[in-house]
Parts: structure tokens; C-alpha cells; sequence
């Protein structure tokens, strides 16, 4: 496995671990919890770039350090995004039926207990929300692996 394929992977688990910790968040109000963990998946992404462009070749340019941050990022996103919709159909699932019976959980969004709601609107709402994450991660990826290039262009040895 080299080692964009690995930044990859770990940034699809942090991805996941985040969207546990969003439902987590929900009480504190309306998109708080939503915005806070929006802002630290941006910040994975790039992280995951820089990352990549680290565990690159003793040389790194920069446009090879952008591509691979951009293909480990989307990497995190794809895996992340598809744990992302498992971790909300499973809450809807297990919380559905306090939702039967009336009561309104404090532990997930108004998205996943809204009237009407369910697994499938969910999951299609998950989906869009992935599709437009990977493109956001491919951006936020190939920028992380350009900085770290930029600031790093010989991996060091010490």
C-alpha cells in the first residue's frame, strides 16, 4: 500500500469517527454540532494532502504532491462519505422507535427525526452531501499536498 493510499485511509476513519461526533454534538443546537464538524473535515482533508506529499518520494514537486493529497483526499471522502450514511441510517434505525412513540431524541439532528424523514431520504440526503464532499476534498487534498511540498520539497532524513 503506498502511502497516499494510507493518509487516504486514515482520514476515511477520522471521517467517520467526526460524523459519530456530530450526532454526538446535535444538543447543542440547530448546525452547531453540523458547522463544527464541517470545519474539522475541511481541516482533515487537507491534512490528509499534506500527509500524502510527506510519505511521497525524497523529491517532491508540486504538482505530484497536489495530485496525490487530491486522491488520498478523495479516498477519505468516498470511504468516509459511504461510513458517513451507515452511521445516520443506523441511528434512524436504532432511535426509531422512540420516534413511534412519540418522543424526540436529543441525540440526532432535526434532519433524522423531521417529520417524514426516514432511512431513505436520509440516504439520498447522505449522498449528495458526499458527492459534494469529494469535490471539496479533492480541492482541500491537492491544496494540503502543494503547501506541505511547497514549505518541504526534500523529505528530510533526521
Amino acid at each position: 500500500m503506498t502511502g497516499w493510499e494510507k493518509a487516504g485511509l486514515i482520514g476515511a476513519v477520522l471521517v467517520i469517527v467526526l460524523s459519530v461526533l456530530g450526532l454526538i454534538a446535535a444538543p447543542l443546537g440547530r448546525g452547531v454540532g453540523w458547522f463544527a464538524t464541517s470545519v474539522l473535515e475541511s481541516a482533515v482533508y487537507g491534512c490528509v494532502g499534506a500527509l500524502a506529499a510527506y510519505w511521497m518520494s525524497p523529491v517532491r514537486t508540486k504538482g505530484a504532491a497536489a495530485v496525490r493529497g487530491a486522491s488520498s483526499a478523495v479516498i477519505a471522502a468516498v470511504i468516509g462519505g459511504v461510513g458517513r450514511m451507515a452511521v445516520n441510517v443506523a441511528a434512524i434505525v436504532a432511535l426509531g422507535p422512540l420516534r413511534a412513540a412519540g418522543l424526540r431524541s436529543q441525540l440526532l439532528p432535526e434532519l433524522l427525526t423531521g417529520t417524514g424523514d426516514g432511512a431513505l431520504v436520509t440516504f439520498a440526503a447522505g449522498a449528495a452531501y458526499f458527492a459534494v464532499w469529494a469535490i471539496i476534498a479533492a480541492w482541500l487534498g491537492a491544496l494540503g499536498g502543494l503547501i506541505f511540498a511547497a514549505v518541504r520539497p526534500h523529505k528530510g532524513t533526521a
